[in-house]
């Protein structure tokens, strides 16, 4: 199909109003493929997403929208930017090795669709464990649809991350997290692999883990690796809290031995 026709299709959708925001269309010109394009129009065609609102959240990997779904309940669509040249580069590691993924397509396009499969699937075990999560809703190519957390004092604003908020209690919250960890390891079979103060949201008194993409099986050869480096970091930031946070390999002993 042709840029022209593309733009047709981009039009008829407007005037279905399928799509009521025209913000979504002016980025399509700086960040959207027609694939990219095509994935949004299957979303919108199934009823996943209704409205698209401005991006509240963007990196070199990814955009995420504040969106609506046709009944209007809040959802957070991120898109993997087809264009990040520097994603390949280490991102392998995550992948290779884990027994989900076994036939790793090499081109660019085909690993970032596989990275946002990754963690439609992370994201849906971890909910299924009862870890805190955003809940997954649905992944077509390089786009996942899932719970939009937002600031209880504002509509259509992420609700913050640990890193900018001071807590009440950090000793309950260090807790909570490695409850989470714990959960994450033994229940839902994953370790984060990169897990600190950036990827938790902080939303009342919910802490709410974010980003598995990079989120392995138990059974990745580097999956124990992976999970004293994330209890490192939580023990490190908690500890620079004040929190009496003990030593954080004698808790990766514990939960490694748990499993056995």
């Amino acid at each position: 199909m042709s840029f022209e026709e593309v733009e047709d299709r981009v039009e008829r959708i407007r005037r279905e109003k399928r799509v009521k925001d025209s913000r979504l269309f002016e980025v399509v010109e700086e960040v959207f493929d027609y694939p990219t394009l095509m994935a949004l129009y299957k979303l919108i065609n199934d009823g996943v997403i209704g409205v698209m609102h401005g991006a509240v959240a963007a990196g070199k990997e990814a955009r995420i929208y504040w969106a609506e779904t046709p009944r209007g309940e809040d959802i957070a669509v991120k898109i993997f930017l087809v264009q990040a040249a520097e994603f390949r580069r280490g991102r392998l590691v995550y992948i290779e090795g884990d027994p989900r993924f076994r036939r790793v397509r090499r081109d660019l396009r085909g690993l970032i669709e596989l990275w946002c499969s990754k963690e439609f699937r992370n994201l849906r075990r971890a909910h299924e464990a009862g870890v805190r999560v955003p809940r997954p809703y649905a992944r077509r190519g390089n786009v996942l649809v899932m719970e939009f957390v937002s600031d209880p004092e504002v509509r259509g604003r992420p609700a913050p991350l640990l890193k900018e908020v001071e807590l009440e209690d950090p000793e309950e919250a260090f807790n909570v997290i490695k409850g989470y960890i714990e959960q994450l390891y033994l229940k839902a079979r994953l370790v984060h692999a990169d897990l600190s103060e950036y990827n938790v949201m902080v939303r009342g008194e919910e802490l709410i883990l974010i980003d598995f993409g990079s989120a392995v099986d138990v059974a990745h050869p580097m999956a124990k690796e992976f999970l004293r480096r994330d209890i490192r970091n939580i023990y490190a930031y908690f500890k620079r809290l004040g929190v009496d946070v003990g030593d954080p390999d004698e808790f990766y002993h514990e939960l490694t031995a748990s499993e056995l």
